[in-house]
């Protein structure tokens, strides 16, 4: 059965890590950069970030996130770059299109901080169980329904993509053209995407009733099939991530 998390189990310390630690780091990772508020200290973040996610091996995972960010940040750095209001200083022309030294240094730090961003997020989702991460917080003192919420946010994504894959080889062996041109894809999208949000809808339907059926509104105190192990170095790993927020 296909996993539907974006966790990525290859057996490296990051994925050994406490699901706290990883989490210190996501928070330390965006904070301060901002608090620091220059370029270089966004640039070694993000380096920091690549780091961990080669040694954790899960680099070409990030990619593809950050690949559809970056088209989306390309068009910011176009638009801040010919209208920003601050825009004095002119860099360079492309036709009739001028850019500006402020625009382009403004949407240098936006860029920056959201490749920031995605990269220490995805340390922590690609190398980190959600089951993991959320019997954690339950054992700290959450409540079960907010932990359910945040369990979903990390599942929805592969989920979706699978009932999509699912619905499209469905569509495709009734004849339905799915792939080929922009209009041929626009035209297979409503028939594709309608039972994606039914088949959602159900699902979370049943999960509900699978959930009740389990005792998930049960007051009773929970106990866990797994327990964490404190390895030597998590105090170590924490205090670190204290010592970038400090």
């Amino acid at each position: 059965m296909k996993s539907l998390s974006l966790y990525q189990e290859n057996g490296t310390v990051l994925n050994k890590l406490h699901s706290d630690i990883k989490l210190l780091y996501v928070v330390a990772a965006i904070l301060v950069p901002i608090l620091i508020s220059g370029y270089l200290s966004y640039a070694c973040a993000i380096v920091i970030s690549l780091i961990l996610l080669i040694w954790g091996h899960v680099l070409r995972k990030a990619v593809p996130v950050v690949s559809v960010s970056g088209i989306v940040l390309l068009t910011i750095v176009i638009i801040q770059g010919m209208f920003y209001s601050a825009n004095s200083v002119e860099v360079f022309r492309i036709g009739p299109a001028v850019f500006y030294q402020e625009g382009l240094l403004y949407s240098l730090s936006i860029v920056l901080n959201v490749f920031n961003i995605l990269l220490a997020i995805c340390v922590l989702i690609f190398s980190t169980k959600p089951s993991d991460m959320i019997e954690s917080f339950i054992d700290r003192g959450f409540s079960p329904q907010i932990g359910y919420v945040f369990i979903s946010i990390f599942q929805i994504i592969p989920q979706m993509a699978a009932t999509m894959g699912t619905i499209t080889d469905a569509q495709r062996s009734r004849g339905m053209e799915v792939e080929g041109s922009l209009m041929v894809r626009i035209k297979a999208f409503l028939p594709l995407i309608s039972p994606v949000v039914m088949s959602s809808l159900a699902d979370t339907k049943e999960r509900a009733v699978a959930l009740e059926v389990r005792g998930f509104n049960s007051r009773n105190k929970k106990v866990f099939l797994y327990e964490h192990k404190k390895r030597p170095w998590t105090r170590c790993c924490k205090l670190c991530c204290f010592w970038r927020l400090s």
